[in-house]
């Protein structure tokens, strides 16, 4: 006797491997998209990845929880991806060290504006004192950013959610944005991306030149460590007015 085939999905939604399985396979076929479009950056492989998934989740009816159970070792993966980012940095670093003035001084400006502007538009936007601290380290990677969200009050799911998106759009829209400004070094490109598109940014940045990946990757481990030590001061400053 044949299984019922409702019987047959409920057993597979529920199996880890499944939603492993899934992710890569939305993320091949976002990447294949990419490529074939001569890597148009409205075309990011993670956004067509999210998608894809997003739409897959609602249609089967699979609530995110029971998903991310099996997709977990992805999430898992993003640490050592972001310690990895310190290779191609010890490559260049000799040739960093003679602008590392010029780099503090953008990344002073680069980090403010980041968490400035998100605090600025959602209080302005009336939102809510919880939502305003998940917003405020958007623009830093991942596990840096929860970390943070969860330490200040925020919500470390929100804030992930903000990640993501910050990173997607800063990846399609970050090279137009940058030609627009008639930017053409591939320090500072890369510096920008990694500054305000964090490790998609970054991923972008390696994939069109190797300079640039590696100032991106700087950017994404500086701007980390400034976030993850002065929100939390300004935050405690701010509750102490």
């Amino acid at each position: 006797m044949q299984p019922d085939f409702e019987q047959v999905w409920v057993y597979l939604a529920a199996s880890p491997l499944t939603a492993l399985t899934v992710t890569l396979m939305a993320y091949l076929a976002g990447d294949w998209i990419y490529q074939k479009s001569g890597r148009m950056p409205v075309l990011n492989p993670v956004l067509i990845a999210v998608s894809l998934i997003t739409v897959g989740l609602t249609l089967a009816d699979i609530d995110y929880w029971t998903y991310f159970e099996g997709a977990q070792f992805v999430h898992f993966l993003l640490g050592p991806a972001t310690v990895s980012l310190a290779v191609p940095v010890a490559k260049l670093l000799k040739t960093m060290r003679g602008g590392f003035g010029s780099l503090l001084t953008a990344l002073a400006c680069g980090s403010a504006t980041a968490a400035g502007s998100a605090v600025l538009i959602a209080d302005l936007m009336n939102a809510s004192t919880q939502t305003v601290l998940s917003l405020a380290p958007k623009s830093v990677t991942t596990p840096i950013a929860m970390g943070i969200s969860e330490r200040i009050g925020g919500l470390p799911s929100l804030t992930a959610v903000c990640v993501i998106m910050t990173g997607v759009i800063g990846a399609m829209i970050g090279p137009y944005v940058l030609n627009a400004a008639r930017i053409t070094s591939w320090d500072a490109r890369g510096f920008a991306m990694g500054m305000a598109a964090h490790g998609i940014g970054t991923a972008r940045a390696i994939q069109i030149n190797k300079d640039a990946g590696a100032f991106a990757s700087l950017a994404v481990g500086l701007n980390g460590l400034a976030t993850a030590t002065l929100i939390p001061i300004f935050w405690w400053i701010w509750q102490s007015w």
